[in-house]
């Protein structure tokens, strides 16, 4: 079962707080190690993975953690500028590949919660693992790599064959919904009802913690989307 999120404003500080991590730390940092942006979740949160050189950088709750073959060293979240000391990256560092939207000023404060932070790993390992899932009963279809966004903030991946294919994915919520929610959005426009979003469909949060199985429901959710987008291609 997902935990339910109670209190929508401490969510968003939180999730806030990650994003600006995830953009303006952790994917340069990533980008200047391996020239890739894409990061995964991790226990407690998300890391950047191997950078090629035994060291990674990860999100863990409220601390940030950068880790080599001698061990590891950890601080507690704070500003972003204290980040980005920590981590050895500018706050304003620019990775050419996308364009941040969070705050590059050092003194932002990143407002960490701790049980918010614990809903939200919740949420994105939940996300990879129906998404791992999905991907896999799709092999033939090409499906891209899971990865987790840094300028969207969102777990995602694409498969299906052009025209119907599709993105699928796990947002931790975003400025039009601020409450995480799972997501299909065709590449090809329809006017199909199923996409509820407008251009997408979504499945929010709130509705998964109220199902007996989540995983399987998101299953369910993902493969009426694929089915209305093989549709579309016809």
């Amino acid at each position: 079962m997902l935990t339910p999120i109670t209190d929508t404003d401490v969510h968003v500080a939180t999730r806030t707080a990650w994003h600006t991590l995830a953009e303006r730390v952790l994917a340069p940092a990533r980008h200047t190690a391996t020239g890739h942006i894409g990061l995964r979740p991790a226990p407690g949160g998300f890391t950047t993975g191997d950078l090629g050189d035994g060291r990674s950088i990860a999100v863990a709750g409220a601390e940030l953690v950068v880790a080599n073959t001698s061990g590891a060293r950890r601080a507690p979240i704070s500003t972003l500028g204290a980040a980005a000391t920590f981590v050895g990256v500018a706050p304003d560092a620019d990775t050419g590949v996308y364009t941040a939207t969070t705050s590059a000023d050092p003194a932002t404060e990143l407002r960490v919660d701790p049980g918010a932070a614990a809903a939200l790993a919740e949420w994105f390992a939940f996300g990879a693992d129906v998404l791992d899932a999905w991907a896999a009963s799709h092999a033939s279809e090409s499906p891209s790599a899971v990865q987790l966004w840094p300028e969207h903030f969102d777990l995602g991946t694409d498969l299906g064959p052009e025209p119907g294919r599709a993105n699928y994915g796990a947002s931790p919520g975003d400025a039009g919904h601020e409450l995480p929610y799972l997501y299909v959005g065709p590449w090809d426009a329809s006017d199909d009802r199923f996409w509820s979003a407008g251009t997408f469909a979504r499945l929010d949060h709130e509705t998964l913690t109220g199902v007996a199985d989540p995983a399987a429901a998101a299953a369910d959710f993902f493969r009426q989307g694929h089915d209305v987008a093989a549709r579309a291609k016809s």
